[in-house]
């Protein structure tokens, strides 16, 4: 079906399993693991499961499971996940297909999930697929999703995983063709935030024209999560997979573009992070992290704009982090979910001032000392990327956010004084705090960098762009200026032509 059945209005999780029961062209198997069968059992009490559900089963204990599935290094994961699906899928098709392939769209619906334990000590989280025919007899599509259960008793989060998938099935098969309404059905009967869907991928020939980044973004958009992240090759990443027990250098930015000023910072941050006794024999993850503040500065969000950062900065090697996170300790907080390893956050001496200011921290009872305890807790450390005066007045004087100056008069900004983490003027009530952290190596000064890219803004380039002026080359690593100039962004070609004439 390519419409969906009714127009502007919620339907209840019966209704919309009773919806998928009565379309005669659907029949398929369902297989769920770890919080009973409740996806099925909807279908079940709708009415008219016989002409829907081939197959409905759980393999709970391990070696089943392995004899049925295969060995599986995790069993709460997307490759367990596959496994699932591709069994199931191939018995419909050897067992069905001939009798009935050619009226028939087969689908298999799985999910691998781990909810909450007797004690309360693991981590609530599953992965959900939605196998699916079109039309009979064409190659089936794949709808996968990775969710945490948020709420606090086994007994919920069995019902809300049940009412989810429900939704995830129905929206698989009537809302395919928009995803914005698909995306927003998951949240259908379930009241306050008891799923996060921090990952999500469209994958087959039907769904060829969905970019999964833009549909992870839109996650994000609607609150469903408040973090996703890309990797290249249009790769969606699932953050308790990638981060598993790894250490994270993180840099947040605009990245619009990536200067040579970000890569040394980097690179600069992780000479220095690599000398931690605990990171030295690990395995490091290096993000750029984007918020979705800075997506949306201008308003809505420019998915163009958004695809480019993102295969600019995985070209470049790094992963990309899209985060709702705009207070540093929430962000921390994150990372914390999915590795007991240090991390590494870097900033500039401008992203550092508007830390210090108190006014972002007025909703807390604790005010900015429950801030700092919540970032610094848990071996997180920032690695402070030292600004010329003359470069921080120009970005003083386009973004007036910071409130504190360097050791220096405010008369003399301008003048070619290094503003360091270490003589960085703070508010006077701050002032021991600040020392502390500084003494204490929770903040600690980025030794080496660039004297020639260190004011280097990206609004600077984009401005020698925009005015046809070639030099902005000279401002970007030489991959960011080819793709650049091979996807004509910010009209360059254009300009320079113009420029020469």
């Amino acid at each position: 079906m390519e419409n969906k059945p009714t127009e502007n209005k919620t339907l209840t999780t019966n209704r919309k399993a009773l919806t998928v029961n009565l379309d005669n062209s659907l029949y398929g198997t369902f297989a769920e693991i770890g919080a009973g069968q409740e996806v099925s059992r909807h279908f079940f009490v709708a009415g008219g499961a016989a002409g829907t559900i081939a197959k409905s089963m759980s393999a709970y204990d391990m070696k089943f499971s392995d004899e049925i599935y295969g060995k599986a290094t995790r069993y709460v994961s997307r490759d367990r996940l596959i496994q699932m699906m591709d069994h199931e899928y191939r018995l419909l098709d050897e067992r069905l297909k001939e009798d009935r392939g050619s009226e028939t769209r087969f689908f298999v619906f799985a999910n691998t999930v781990s909810a909450r334990n007797f004690r309360g000590t693991n981590e609530c989280h599953g992965w959900m697929g939605l196998r699916v025919q079109m039309a009979p007899g064409e190659k089936p599509n794949d709808i996968i999703l990775h969710v945490r259960m948020l709420d606090d008793s086994n007994i919920l989060q069995q019902d809300a995983l049940g009412v989810f998938g429900v939704n995830m099935i129905y929206g698989g098969l009537f809302l395919h063709e928009e995803p914005d309404d698909f995306i927003e059905s998951l949240r259908d009967n379930l009241e306050g935030n008891r799923i996060e869907v921090d990952m999500i991928e469209f994958n087959g020939d039907s769904f060829t024209h969905h970019d999964n980044r833009i549909l992870s973004l839109k996650l994000v958009e609607a609150g469903l999560t408040n973090a996703v992240m890309f990797a290249s090759g249009n790769a969606i990443l699932q953050p308790s997979e990638i981060l598993h027990k790894k250490a994270l250098l993180v840099e947040r930015g605009s990245f619009r573009p990536v200067t040579k000023v970000n890569i040394d910072m980097l690179e600069s941050a992780g000479a220095q992070f690599l000398q931690q006794p605990k990171v030295q024999d690990a395995k490091v993850e290096v993000a750029m992290e984007i918020t979705m503040k800075t997506l949306t500065e201008e308003g809505n969000i420019d998915y163009d704009d958004f695809l480019h950062r993102t295969d600019i900065i995985n070209s470049l090697g790094c992963s990309v982090i899209v985060s709702n996170y705009f207070e540093f300790f929430r962000l921390a907080a994150y990372f914390r979910r999915y590795t007991p390893m240090p991390i590494g956050i870097v900033l500039g001496i401008n992203t550092l001032t508007q830390i210090l200011d108190e006014k972002y921290y007025e909703n807390l009872d604790g005010g900015i000392l429950e801030a700092f305890g919540r970032l610094f807790k848990e071996d997180v450390k920032l690695y402070i990327y030292p600004m010329n005066a003359s470069g921080y007045k120009a970005y003083k004087n386009k973004v007036d956010s910071a409130t504190f100056f360097s050791q220096t008069a405010a008369s003399e900004i301008g003048k070619d004084v290094l503003i360091t983490a270490e003589n960085l003027r703070v508010a006077d009530n701050i002032k021991g705090l600040y020392s502390y952290l500084l003494e204490n190596g929770f903040i600690e000064p980025i030794r080496s960098h660039s004297v020639d890219n260190m004011n280097i803004l990206s609004r600077f380039v984009i401005e020698k762009i925009e005015k046809g002026d070639p030099s902005w080359r000279e401002l970007v690593p030489e991959p960011v200026a080819a793709y650049i100039t091979e996807h004509n962004l910010w009209d360059v070609n254009d300009a320079e032509e113009k420029a020469k004439s």
